[in-house]
């Protein structure tokens, strides 16, 4: 695999620091596929549960509510889990680590810290604004 880019002012990243990221995003896909079924299953109890004889409109409301939230929860999980994903694809391809948007090294602290991100800060500061 090729080397991964890094700013010119890091050093290159290590086996051992790639494992430790690998490792964390493997972790990150376990507890947010778990995250998912959970809250598919939940929102499919909710949904099951269905309107029951009496239901007020207070009762329906919440609800509704409650399947909002749910499938809110199940959306905002699957979008991370997709990220996370995505992100070991990249580090597999030697594509981790250089922007998407200007192909600069994103930089090793950046990714360490969050480590799905696919912009350097500049791109990400200039998308913000837009």
């Amino acid at each position: 695999m090729r080397e991964l880019p890094v700013k010119d002012s890091e050093e290159a990243w290590t086996p051992a620091e790639l494992d430790e990221v690998r490792t964390e995003l493997e972790a990150e896909i376990d507890r947010l596929t778990r995250q998912v079924d959970e809250a598919t299953s939940s929102f499919s109890a909710l949904v099951a549960g269905g309107e029951g004889a009496g239901d007020d409109q207070v009762d329906h409301g919440a609800a509704t509510a409650g399947r909002e939230h749910e499938m809110t929860i199940a959306n905002n999980a699957r979008d991370l889990l997709e990220q996370t994903q995505r992100a070991l694809v990249r580090m597999s391809s030697g594509a981790y680590g250089a922007c998407e948007s200007c192909a600069g090294p994103i930089g090793k602290a950046r990714l360490q810290a969050f480590p799905r991100v696919t912009l350097c800060v500049a791109c990400k500061a200039r998308g913000e604004r837009r």
